[in-house]
């Protein structure tokens, strides 16, 4: 029996379009952006957008980041609905992490700016 972690998945805010402003304090928004600017999460849903990839393999992927830190992002992605995590009960388990329709759509304009970053870095004289 296959077990999807369904029930981590926060429940969806029906806010109205005339509360959306990122810039006010109060706005949801600033959680999705929070989630969304951290740079552990950004190359995490990058890594997963060839399909689904077990824990080790995004590791592999995200040279630097610790166990820890990884299970800690990829719990706020699922818990978002970003990504999904699929337990095959195999011995030992075998679990899988896979990009949602919304972890999708959000990696076109996260592709977009891991891109940039990648060209202009030399741009940052203190980076480079």
């Amino acid at each position: 029996m296959v077990e999807h972690d369904e029930d981590l998945v926060m429940p969806r805010l029906n806010v109205p379009q005339a509360a959306r402003d990122v810039y006010s304090a109060s706005c949801p928004c600033r959680l999705i952006l929070d989630l969304l600017a951290d740079k552990w999460s950004a190359l995490a849903l990058s890594a997963l957008t060839a399909g689904p990839v077990r824990f080790g393999g995004i590791k592999a992927r995200l040279d630097g980041i610790s166990p820890k830190v990884l299970s800690a992002v990829l719990r706020r992605l699922e818990q978002y609905d970003l990504i999904t995590r699929t337990v095959y009960p195999n011995v030992p388990l075998h679990v899988e992490y896979e990009l949602t329709d919304l972890g999708r759509d959000a990696c076109v304009p996260l592709g977009a700016l891991l891109f940039w970053v990648e060209d202009n870095v030399e741009r940052f004289p203190d980076l480079a």
